[in-house]
């Protein structure tokens, strides 16, 4: 593929290609996961049948392009871009990092278990696998750190993640006071 980035007909194309890894054993998964960070859109899967699941299962009702970008304190999410931004600072996301990112970030106080996070994410109610959740997280994470805003994924344990260092750049006023852990009062200076 060259620079440009445009194909055909004015069409804009992916920057790259989609790369699809089939393996059922979770430290595969991880692995590749690993290697191939930041180098391509990766989808990954324990075999032919959950590929085959994920490829014919429509977009959600509320397509990305419509969503409005969504702010968690310094982080901007652009859900039609498929990229988060702090600052002078962006990162491009994968659509599982981006889906996991929108979703932590549309309830920042709220600690999201793995299967409301495969719900909403995976579209799949019935599976609970959390190497899947933990392997977008630890993507999600290096990105959001190249960011520097603060802004990162916590593990909640026994429950699953949630958002945290949104509030630590002046965003707590909407949040309200029932929030857990990254509550604390304002300091100012």
């Amino acid at each position: 593929m060259t620079g440009d980035d445009t194909g055909p007909a004015g069409r804009a194309e992916p920057p790259s290609p989609l790369v699809i890894a089939v393996t059922p054993v979770p430290a595969d998964r991880l692995r590749i996961a690993e290697l191939l960070d930041g180098v391509a859109p990766l989808l990954v899967v324990a075999d032919l049948d959950e590929l085959r699941r994920l490829l014919a299962a429509r977009a959600p009702a509320t397509h990305p392009a419509a969503e409005p970008p969504l702010a968690a304190g310094p982080l901007l999410i652009d859900p039609a871009r498929s990229t988060a931004r702090a600052g002078e600072r962006e990162v491009a996301l994968t659509r599982l990092e981006r889906d996991l990112l929108t979703c932590l970030a549309s309830e920042p106080v709220r600690a999201w278990s793995y299967p409301e996070l495969h719900r909403s994410v995976w579209g799949d109610p019935d599976r609970e696998r959390r190497a899947d959740v933990q392997s977008v997280v630890k993507r999600l994470r290096r990105k959001l750190d190249r960011l520097d805003g603060g802004v990162t994924v916590v593990a909640v344990r026994g429950v699953g993640f949630r958002l945290a260092g949104w509030r630590d750049q002046g965003a707590a006023s909407e949040a309200g006071s029932r929030a857990g852990g990254d509550q604390g009062a304002a300091t100012g200076g």
